[in-house]
């Protein structure tokens, strides 16, 4: 049976080592988090617009932050703990493409009431989508220009150009276990765009058809088809939710609306891990 004087002094030991002064709002910065929304028009339904958007850019921070751990992990050849941050990834996609849901309940009305004070904004800019996609391996240095005006974004991406995706990292992995990953691959640009190869696709099938001997390998790639999955499923979900409320007509910012977003569902992130399944 606990004493109570037991009770109490824990207690007392545990407050000797908590910081002092410390509130869930201060700890959180709410005071700061919760100003940040600042709607340029009087209509109800664009609060909505700016807080399901500014979500998506903090989660977003949460996935870059993943990302980057599971690829050091993946690059020192740490596979194993690389699947967890890989695995919140997928999680924090699944709420991002939820989120579309909540946005569907503004009418085509309702968002034309204030679409004429976003002026040229459009999620197009996200620098922190852009740079998912490159670290992905979806390279494409034209996104640069749209943050030449906030240094840190503009050389936060130039960096995620320049360096190894995380496909280009497990592919050196596959290399190192032995299997057959051609030097063309290895020893490619890594600030371009990475497209499909046969002899990557047969690596990774000498993978798939023999599961037990090279299970890192294997559940590693099936973290990464988790990934493009849910990129593209919350792709279709943009594409889905956007046409509901303006149709085709062009996107702010100048871009091609509808029509831009269906182009990108052709999109692959790890095209041989697709490839692969219809020659198993």
């Amino acid at each position: 049976m606990t004493d109570a004087n037991d009770i109490r002094g824990h207690a007392i030991e545990t407050a000797k080592h908590e910081p002092q002064g410390v509130t869930y709002a201060g700890y959180l910065a709410l005071d700061d988090i919760l100003s940040a929304q600042k709607p340029r028009s009087d209509q109800h339904d664009e609060m909505l617009f700016v807080i399901i958007h500014q979500t998506k850019e903090l989660w977003l921070k949460q996935i870059l932050h993943e990302v980057a751990l599971a690829q050091s992990l993946v690059r020192a050849g740490d596979l194993v703990p690389a699947y967890k941050s890989l695995a919140r990834v997928s999680r924090i996609q699944s709420v991002m493409t939820q989120s579309w849901d909540i946005l569907a309940t503004m009418t085509p009305a309702d968002y034309l009431k204030f679409r004429g004070d976003l002026g040229a904004s459009s999620g197009f800019q996200s620098d922190q989508f852009r740079r998912l996609e490159t670290m992905l391996g979806l390279k494409d240095p034209r996104f640069l220009r749209f943050h030449a005006e906030r240094p840190a974004a503009h050389a936060a991406l130039k960096a995620a150009l320049e360096s190894p995706s995380l496909y280009d990292d497990a592919l050196l992995q596959l290399a190192k276990a032995g299997l057959p990953v051609p030097d063309a691959v290895l020893n490619r640009d890594v600030s371009q765009s990475y497209e499909a190869n046969e002899g990557v696709e047969a690596a990774w099938l000498e993978v798939y058809r023999d599961t037990e001997r090279w299970w890192p390998l294997y559940q590693l790639a099936e973290k990464l088809v988790d990934l493009d999955d849910a990129l593209l499923t919350w792709r279709h979900k943009h594409v889905v939710t956007v046409e509901r409320i303006i149709g085709r007509r062009q996107g702010t910012g100048g871009t091609d609306g509808v029509g831009y977003l269906v182009e990108t569902l052709k999109r692959r992130c790890f095209p041989e891990l697709w490839s692969l399944r219809t020659k198993l």
